[in-house]
């Protein structure tokens, strides 16, 4: 991993910033992407370039990846952590909520990935995106955000088909509930978000939650060499959630 450059989305926050830290660990250079640019200048190192964007625009999208590219030389692996989560049914669920959920949490995706492809194919490098226990099972009042979630594993399997034969790899990791601000920023109120962690423990069979940390780690493996014939796959790591059903 030591001089790789890696593009990781959401990198101020969260899983994102927990995979930044890893990688830089590794000796991996980041190229960290997110909204807030106070933040990741605060963040800024010898390891780490501040890279601001709002990556619900096509346009600041495609400038990034061409600033990263320029700059850095190029992409070797390419996290797709930034995401957002938020209720609603099929019959609450408005147009524009769904619009905003699927630009964020799979356009953004599709439309980064096809973007760095040249240099992707080039390095034969990979990519890795966080995905979510929802992609796997239903659950009744976040629809779009499952739906979206879902998507993020057809089009692992699909671009992993697709690039396999030009040596780069795609995969994505599915965790269950982790201690993060997703749940906060999708406007749960900090009473409602310690109760829902306190009823996580019942619903994961291992009795906890996890942490940004653990999710990582997985990340990082999936990105590295020690991966080298992994691709396609959405790897569950949720304390054993995706394996139960209501009884």
């Amino acid at each position: 991993m030591k001089n790789k450059i890696a593009f990781v989305s959401g990198a101020t926050s969260g899983i994102g910033k927990a995979t930044a830290t890893r990688l830089m660990e590794q000796g991996t250079i980041v190229a960290g992407v997110a909204r807030r640019e106070n933040v990741l200048r605060s963040m800024a190192s010898e390891h780490f370039k501040p890279y601001a964007a709002d990556l619900t625009n096509d346009s600041e999208r495609a400038q990034v990846v061409q600033r990263i590219t320029a700059e850095l030389g190029g992409i070797d692996i390419m996290v797709h952590a930034a995401g957002i989560i938020g209720s609603g049914s099929i019959e609450t669920t408005t147009l524009a909520d769904w619009d905003v959920m699927m630009n964020i949490n799979m356009r953004s995706i599709f439309h980064l990935t096809q973007l760095a492809l040249p240099s992707l194919i080039e390095r034969k490098g990979n990519v890795v995106s966080v995905s979510s226990v929802a992609g796997l099972r239903s659950f009744p009042g976040v629809l779009a955000y499952c739906v979206s979630k879902a998507a993020v594993d057809q089009f692992t399997r699909c671009v992993a088909l697709e690039l396999a034969t030009k040596g780069v790899r795609v995969n994505a990791v599915n965790p269950g509930v982790v201690v993060t601000e997703l749940h906060r920023s999708g406007g749960m109120q900090e009473e409602q978000y310690q109760a829902f962690l306190e009823r996580s423990k019942t619903t994961h069979p291992m009795g906890r939650v996890g942490t940004a940390d653990e999710i990582a780690d997985l990340i990082c493996f999936l990105a590295s060499d020690k991966a080298s014939w992994i691709t396609g796959e959405t790897v569950s790591i949720d304390g054993g959630r995706a394996l139960t059903c209501a009884r």
